[in-house]
């Protein structure tokens, strides 16, 4: 059932996005807020075949710890379902920071671009990191949100990687305060298969962290522990074998 359920949202995917990004492109003269209300519909359509097929439903605790002002978000980061809800329902319009090649995938890239999201050109080197600099200033002075996902990459329920300070070196030289996130979509809607297991998405926010004078590896270690306790708290069952790895370790 579980794979019928699956097989049938992927299809929906598939038959949803190729028409919804033809029309995106078709939007590309109007005013951005315009095409990012008409984008962001898909992702809300997709968390909503979600819940409906395959049974992922979703809470947030800490809305009201979100910013009036400008934020940059820093997540944890353990499925696709993450990259869906927050543009689809954070406050603010969002920027993702993302590899520059990916603007020349087909529908997908060309929406993206049309978001003006931050793009990285890697062949720049160490100026790579300035370009995102200025282009994170130009939209946060816009008014809009900067995410970033510290550890890189998606990451296993009860698993760790390492988190990178660049989100936080951001956040400094913006000047704007950093707002960690925990999120445990992981469990439902796995990196490694296509299958999705019904359940409760947790999305935790915690308060903003202010950002002038800080150094950036103390802050990004400050976002990590944040992070990695609450995971910790909205989903225990993941972390079992730490628990069973210190009792080990006692009883040695």
């Amino acid at each position: 059932m579980l794979a019928l359920r699956s097989a049938l949202f992927l299809i929906f995917q598939a038959i949803t996005v190729i028409p919804w990004a033809l029309v995106c492109l078709l939007l590309a003269p109007f005013p951005l807020r315009i095409r990012y209300r008409f984008t962001i519909g898909w992702p809300r359509m997709v968390l909503w075949a979600a819940r409906v097929l395959c049974g992922i439903r979703w809470e947030v605790r800490g809305w009201d710890n979100l910013p009036q002002g400008a934020a940059v978000l820093l997540s944890k980061h353990q499925s696709t379902w993450e990259t869906f809800f927050y543009v689809a329902y954070m406050p603010s319009l969002l920027c993702f920071v993302f590899k520059r090649e990916l603007l020349w995938v087909p529908f997908f890239g060309w929406g993206i671009g049309l978001l003006e999201m931050i793009h990285i050109d890697r062949s720049k080197g160490r100026n790579a990191f300035e370009s995102v600099v200025e282009q994170g200033q130009r939209k946060i002075d816009d008014g809009r949100w900067i995410i970033l996902f510290p550890e890189g990459t998606r990451t296993p329920p009860g698993s760790q990687g390492e988190y990178k300070s660049g989100g936080a070196r951001l956040a400094i030289r913006t000047g704007a305060p950093v707002v960690p996130i925990a999120v445990n979509a992981g469990q439902y809607w796995p990196k490694s298969t296509w299958i999705k297991r019904p359940g409760l998405v947790t999305v935790s926010i915690g308060k903003p962290i202010e950002t002038h004078g800080r150094n950036p590896n103390q802050l990004n270690k400050e976002v990590e522990r944040w992070i990695e306790a609450e995971m910790r708290r909205i989903d225990p069952a993941a972390y079992r074998h730490e628990a069973s790895s210190a009792r080990h370790e006692a009883a040695a």
